[in-house]
């Protein structure tokens, strides 16, 4: 008798899922350094990053919809691409994921530090002392717990979260707007756009806006336990996107009219606040609003420990996957009576412990960006090749001119990998490489049939190019691509790959083979999508 999933998530838990995962504890730090970069145009900067991410949503919106598996990034591109590459991005996606909840543990700490100095051995920034480990591990631990209860009761207690993300950001941008606004500080200084385009782009890529937006994806690996996943994960993963831009819209605009103009006397570019609580809290201490620093002080915490919960719970889908894939062991893949991978949450948990241990936090830091950008790629390149493969299957959202969304998609990807510097592509290269060894040392034996290298092909090309030109360039690099040309570059290497990626789709005998697979793993786990797609395209094969 198998245990089976719970599909207990709706619409709201799930969209609050992929919020919780996009706001974490950066939303304090955005306004000032967007505006460092590109002065009030960045409220463009916003915009620009909003749609470039709601087009990479948008990718795994109809791939999701279609085929709602546990694990996501780390299950959909067997159906497009076979076993190896499917393996790589599942690796590169748990390697982000088991990092990011020692990073959001450590941010909550931080936040906590002014009440309880002894967290830490000489003050926030300096190693954590025995007892903060040891809070850091109790928080760590209670995240599995609450995941371990099941879907639903983790969905609960994230959108109780939630809500405190949301409505505190809100409270501060129309206290900050009803208490001041300077309308002349997004006209004086150097003008609205004191740095041209050049800025704004500058603040899209080096000022962070960009990558305010990634954690959407945890909507996506949650997708094997979504009632209605036709309509509530496209839904969700729209809707995520839409709400945090206005958060973070709003922020930004607050930000900016809040501001005293003497501020602003040296120019935005060298525009510094300084506060526990970031930016906005020296600009609400300025106000004297001090119980809305008190305020921030709350959303301080509340953000990355619902950042925290999230990664927590798809750190254990896409473990699951994993073993499902060869990767891991079989046990990993084992249900609870809950319908929870409690083997893969453990798994992590000492994983994560191990990290708070022996790795600096700075590490950490660059190894979960370097390893939890790579697995974006996979959302526009399976969903054209799905398009191929499976030209008939019911779509319960299909994007239209989707070879246009959908290399759009790949480029923005490809470009968040490069913005995000040598040293985090570099990293993503040993986690790479390490994944390799895993698969042919360990996987290879386990898999279905033989390694799929034909339909990896692309994958060569891709990591060698982006290397390279992350090397040359001036993201981190040596300098020597300056001037936008190694992001142009990149994106033309993109557009490259992208068109070879789709030729390396499955042959519809090697796509029958794994989805043949998938329908006895969901008879045994309790899915259902796979088997309606198999069923409404059986007569095409």
């Amino acid at each position: 008798m198998h245990n089976k999933l719970h599909r207990d998530i709706g619409l709201v838990g799930l969209t609050f899922v992929a919020v919780s995962g996009i706001i974490g504890s950066g939303w304090l730090f955005a306004p000032l350094l967007a505006v460092q970069h590109a002065g009030p145009a960045a409220l463009i900067a916003w915009v620009i990053g909003g749609v470039a991410m709601l087009l990479l949503a948008l990718t795994f919106a109809e791939i999701s919809a279609m085929l709602p598996v546990p694990g996501g990034v780390a299950r959909v591109p067997l159906f497009s691409h076979g076993n190896l590459v499917c393996t790589m991005m599942g690796w590169s996606g748990w390697i982000g994921y088991t990092t990011q909840a020692p990073i959001e543990v450590e941010a909550m700490l931080r936040y906590l530090a002014p009440h309880a100095d002894w967290l830490y051995r000489s003050g926030p920034g300096s190693d954590l002392s025995l007892a903060g480990i040891g809070v850091a591990m109790g928080f760590l631990a209670l995240f599995v717990v609450i995941n371990a209860f099941g879907v639903k009761f983790f969905a609960y207690v994230n959108s109780a979260i939630t809500w405190a993300k949301i409505a505190i950001p809100m409270v501060l941008v129309v206290t900050l707007l009803a208490t001041r606004l300077e309308v002349s500080n997004f006209t004086d200084h150097g003008g609205f756009a004191p740095f041209g385009w050049a800025g704004v782009l500058s603040a899209v890529s080096s000022g962070g806006v960009i990558f305010s937006f990634i954690g959407f994806r945890h909507a996506v690996d949650m997708a094997g336990e979504v009632r209605n996943p036709g309509f509530n994960i496209p839904a969700a993963l729209i809707l995520s996107v839409f709400i945090c831009f206005i958060i973070y819209g709003g922020l930004q605009f607050a930000f900016i009219g809040a501001l005293e103009p003497s501020a602003l006397v040296n120019g935005w570019g060298r525009l510094t606040l300084s506060s526990e609580f970031g930016p906005l809290g020296a600009v609400a201490s300025a106000l004297g609003l001090l119980w809305l620093v008190s305020l921030l002080n709350v959303g301080a915490v509340a953000g990355p420990m619902g950042g925290a919960l999230v990664a927590t719970g798809s750190c254990a889908r896409i473990g699951f996957a994993l073993a499902e894939n060869g990767l891991f062991p079989k046990i990993i893949a084992t249900l609870s009576a809950r319908g929870v991978p409690l083997s893969a949450l453990l798994m992590n948990l000492a994983i994560a412990v191990l990290t708070f241990v022996l790795l600096p936090f700075e590490e950490v830091v660059k190894l979960n960006e370097s390893a939890i950008m790579l697995s974006f790629v996979v959302g526009p390149v399976a969903v054209v090749a799905l398009r191929y493969i499976l030209p008939g299957a019911r779509r319960p959202i299909t994007l239209p001119a989707v070879h246009v969304i959908a290399c759009a998609a790949f480029v923005i990807a490809t470009l968040i990998i490069h913005w995000s510097g040598w040293e985090t592509v570099w990293r993503l290269g040993l986690c790479l490489i390490l994944g390799g060894i895993l698969f042919a040392t360990y996987a290879r034996k386990r898999i279905t049939g033989t390694p799929d290298y034909r339909e990896a092909a692309w994958l060569w090309p891709y990591f060698g190019g982006v290397g390279l030109i992350s090397a040359l360039g001036s993201f981190g690099g040596a300098g020597i691509l300056q001037g936008g040309v190694d992001t142009l570059l990149m994106a033309v290497l993109s557009i490259g790959v992208f068109v070879h990626a789709i030729s390396c789709r499955l042959t519809p005998e090697k796509f029958r083979i794994y989805m043949s697979d998938e329908i006895m793993l969901e008879h045994d786990i309790g899915g259902r999508g796979v088997t309606r797609i198999a069923q409404s395209t059986r007569h095409e094969h």
